[in-house]
């Protein structure tokens, strides 16, 4: 039976410290490590026959992480569940990014407790990037008892012994430590789908945008050895998948750090030629994305035309104060390439409204950009300030009401642009990869065409990891409704 009066074991790296993380990211160097995967007998008989559950917030990262954790889970003979109450093992895996984060991650806890309370030796854990943080690890160490595992973005590899520690010795085990300098291979892994795969290329961020926390939380960049990303592609392919989609905070960088290893336009002109029908990358960053990436996109017809390329504010001004490291004729530069090289591109981005220091006029060259691109979609976020970013003691001129009104003035451009966009497609063929029968309707499947669109069809799973054409007759915006063509 679990002890919470026992003091916790707690391994916590410092508060985040923008100087000695520059330091870091211009002086370490990465390391390769295999992952630990062996159990002890203990665990495995732990594990027999029990349940975990996993919720996941925030990015395609943290999604990769949690399908590491279920492989880890699943060597030792557990199952998922979508109800925790069933769950031995119950996991929150958060975000940093934004500060309702953590109100929702507090809301979520707080409705697990009864199942920690009436279930004596069960797992309640929290892992991701919030736990790199100094403060809400200490808000989960002193206010949430009942949670007995806590570990962070860079000890995933160390789940077992964690695991091992909590259970044989019934005490809360808090380990949470800032190794920046790692690449784990050989993760165990129980991907979400079937046919399309998450595939890490590079883990952390060098670039210290002054508004963002994910240097500190994630580390250094590290980029994966070629040989390992086009050998995990490879083993997708011989398994059936379908679509692949390489990850990292900054794509674009990939291999900078590395000696004598590919670029990212080399590595996804390699990627093309494994035999994956489909491939997809995010996110970009617009300093360190090269032109030659648009001519492998236009010559091989598996790359699919979507670019997600964050623009986060269509001032200069503003960009500087971001430490963006790129102004909007490098942007549009980019813009106007990948529209030439490849025309049937599908461009969305992400954009910061009420950065500290914008100003009307600021905000006025974000709509300009937004309605010159005229993106597919963009994500739009009001500035949220971030304990132990430069960003956090940057004084905003501007009132809440003033933000909120710019944010509700750009949604309706952003969304008029976008519903224009999406009617263009009607009366089109696209090709879809189906994936599975759609959510609010039985009768129906649903899959994504090569720019990113979910589309709908009538039909049945025998139609499931197929990639089929259809044509669109009609535009829901964010969806679609379409018919498969016989051919």
């Amino acid at each position: 039976m679990r002890n919470n009066t026992l003091k916790p074991e707690i391994d916590i790296n410092s508060a985040p410290d923008l100087h000695e993380a520059k330091k870091r990211g211009k002086l370490a160097k990465s390391q390769e490590d295999e992952a630990e995967i062996k159990p002890s007998p203990f665990l495995i008989e732990w594990g027999k026959g029990k349940k975990y559950f996993i919720e996941t917030f925030g990015c395609q990262m943290n999604v990769r992480d949690s399908e590491i954790i279920r492989g880890y889970l699943e060597e030792i003979g557990m199952t998922m569940t979508k109800d925790p109450s069933e769950a031995s093992f119950i996991l929150f895996n958060t975000c940093a990014v934004r500060e309702n984060a953590e109100d929702h991650l507090y809301g979520e806890l707080g409705h697990v407790k009864v199942f920690a309370d009436s279930k004596p030796g069960i797992i309640v854990a929290v892992c991701g990037c919030m736990m790199q943080l100094e403060v809400p690890f200490r808000v989960i160490r002193d206010h949430y008892p009942y949670v007995n595992l806590v570990f962070g973005t860079n000890n995933i590899d160390q789940l077992f012994p964690l695991m091992d520690d909590c259970l044989r010795n019934s005490k809360r085990v808090l380990k949470v430590v800032s190794d920046p300098g790692r690449v784990v291979e050989g993760f165990p892994s129980a991907r979400m789908e079937k046919y399309r795969a998450f595939v890490n290329i590079t883990y952390g961020c060098d670039k210290f945008c002054t508004y963002c926390i994910v240097p500190f939380t994630r580390g250094m960049q590290r980029s994966r050895r070629d040989k390992d990303v086009l050998a995990e592609v490879r083993d997708l392919v011989r398994h059936g998948y379908k679509e692949v989609t390489l990850l990292g905070q900054n794509v674009s960088s990939y291999g900078m750090d590395l000696e004598n290893n590919m670029s990212f336009a080399e590595l996804l002109e390699a990627v093309s030629e494994t035999g994956i029908e489909r491939i997809r990358y995010v996110t970009s960053h617009p300093h360190d994305f090269t032109d030659d990436v648009f001519d492998v996109m236009a010559k091989h017809s598996n790359i699919m035309p979507y670019l997600h390329l964050p623009v986060q504010s269509g001032s200069d001004h503003v960009l500087r104060l971001m430490n963006r490291s790129y102004d909007l004729k490098k942007y549009m530069h980019l813009v106007d390439l990948v529209k030439q090289k490849v025309p049937d591109i599908s461009l969305t981005t992400d954009i910061i409204v009420g950065f500290p220091g914008e100003t009307e006029e600021d905000f006025q060259e974000t709509l300009d950009v937004v309605k010159k691109v005229r993106y597919d979609s963009a994500y739009t976020f009001i500035f949220s300030p971030r304990p132990g970013t430069p960003a956090y003691k940057m004084k905003n001129n501007a009132t809440p009401e003033e933000i909120l009104d710019r944010f509700m003035r750009l949604k309706d451009v952003v969304d008029k642009i976008t519903e224009e966009r999406a009617d263009e497609w009607v009366g089109k063929t696209v090709e879809v990869l189906f994936l599975y029968p759609s959510k609010r309707n039985s009768s129906m499947m649903s899959g994504y065409d090569r720019h990113n669109h979910l589309v709908h069809v009538k039909g049945d799973k025998s139609i499931e990891g197929k990639i089929l054409k259809v044509k669109i007759i009609e535009s829901h915006v964010h969806s679609f409704i379409g018919e498969l063509i016989d051919e």
